[in-house]
């Protein structure tokens, strides 16, 4: 399935709150995304949808109060408040899709003054919210291999005549990772110790980090799983997909350099990774979608059961992706974040309904709120690269910051601001918000 074009997609909708209508804001009444805050008004956490410079509390307004005209079809299945972000994630798509056109139909400089008085109480600041990871939401973790030219990259610095290992066209490579150490976009990030063993002539020792690394991702969340023992088709794969969020998988290259062989990523990748708060969905993604990545004459086609005419229309995302640092010292100095790097999603080699049915292709059980990521996304130009690894080739090409300053890898003090966005002619822009972390000294 493919999720279609519609009315909320319309780039002529205008919003009664008002910072929706700037052509600048991530947050258009065409984007609407999902978030958990959190508000000194409130008790507990609620779910809440944004626009513009406002989160819309959907815990205090019911959408069933709210009914006006004729509904959509479909939009009777909206009843009562619709509860956390788990319980909305685990609907139908087409409940999901009713959600979206009511909070549009509410949103929108149409409705009449009563609605938008009735509504706009409900609404906070974003300035004034704190974003949360729902408890127990992502109960699993895991992280994909996908983007070629990132593994190519990688590959080159170890293995020159033989950059990608054998299995890389044939199936989605990826690990398992840390759930619980999961954070929220401005969370700040403790270098970690770990064993390093850059002298082969002598015993590693346990040490801070040296080679502290970012990777620019895209996560998606999964919305209905399935049961132990199936499997997901690829024609149905993203039914079972709620929404995307950026990822920035902190890694520690000097420990993964000696710990990764030969079951892979460890230490050097659960100690932290950080995601942005706002879930765009897929109904918003729509007009965002592309042809999947175009395979080189003579690379293998996806097997059977990776396969399907739709995907290769229309899975892939056209989704702008920048990484930004700005170290202590350009804070203390008042230089800008500096731009390291822009690549785009849609140049992933697997698309996200194949790597969400090749993880449920042996039987494993998906589950609600599972977080999975694509992977660092690289692009085939240098600027175009998704790490500081790619970008200083392992430390040998120094990055030079506005300020005088050079990077190899990540300092004490550095700031990685990552961003994304989607562009389209004829479609509001939308965008997916910041994600951000500061690194803090080892203890």
């Amino acid at each position: 399935m493919t999720y279609e074009i519609n009315e909320t997609h319309d780039p002529n909708l205008k919003s009664w709150v008002e910072s929706a209508n700037d052509p600048n804001t991530d947050f258009p009444i065409q984007n609407l995304p999902f978030c958990e805050f959190d508000h000194p008004q409130r008790k507990f956490p609620a779910l809440g949808v944004v626009i513009g410079d406002y989160v819309l509390d959907l815990e205090t307004c019911d959408l069933a109060d709210f009914y006006y005209g004729e509904p959509e079809p479909g939009l009777e299945l909206v009843a009562g408040n619709i509860g956390s972000l788990t319980s909305l994630m685990v609907k139908p798509w087409e409940y999901r899709e009713s959600i979206r056109w009511h909070i549009s139909f509410l949103l929108r400089d149409t409705a009449d003054k009563e609605i938008q008085s009735l509504v706009g109480r409900h609404l906070f600041p974003r300035s004034e919210v704190t974003p949360e990871i729902p408890y127990g939401l992502i109960g699993d973790y895991t992280d994909f291999y996908c983007s070629i030219y990132h593994a190519t990259n990688v590959g080159s610095m170890f293995r020159p005549d033989n950059p990608l290992l054998p299995n890389y066209k044939y199936v989605p490579i990826g690990y398992h990772g840390r759930a619980s150490s999961i954070v929220i976009s401005g969370t700040d990030i403790k270098r970690p110790h770990g064993q390093n063993r850059s002298d082969a002539e002598a015993p590693p020792v346990f040490i801070p980090c040296k080679n502290l690394d970012y990777e620019m991702e895209v996560g998606f969340f999964v919305g209905q799983g399935n049961d132990l023992g199936t499997s997901i088709p690829i024609g149905d794969a993203e039914k079972h997909i709620f929404g995307l969020c950026l990822v920035n998988d902190w890694s520690a290259r000097d420990i993964q350099a000696w710990e990764y062989q030969p079951l892979g990523p460890f230490l050097a990748k659960n100690f932290a990774t950080t995601i942005s708060p706002f879930v765009v969905t897929m109904e918003a993604l729509a007009p965002f979608r592309t042809k999947a990545f175009e395979r080189e004459e003579g690379d293998p086609a996806p097997l059977d059961y990776l396969a399907d005419d739709n995907n290769e229309k229309f899975g892939g995302i056209d989704i702008n992706l920048e990484v930004f640092i700005q170290s202590e010292k350009m804070r203390n100095e008042n230089v800008a974040p500096h731009l390291l790097s822009k690549s785009n999603m849609k140049d992933l080699y697997w698309t996200i309904g194949q790597m969400l049915t090749h993880h449920a292709s042996n039987g494993c059980n998906l589950q609600t709120g599972d977080l999975i990521a694509t992977g660092t996304i690289s692009g085939k130009e240098k600027s175009a690269r998704g790490s500081m690894l790619e970008l200083s080739w392992r430390g040998t090409e120094p990055i030079e910051l506005p300020n005088g300053e050079t990077r190899r890898f990540l300092e004490d003090g550095d700031e990685i601001i990552m961003k994304g966005y989607c562009e389209r002619e004829g479609f509001r822009r939308i965008g997916f918000g910041e994600c951000r972390g500061r690194i803090l000294p080892a203890d």
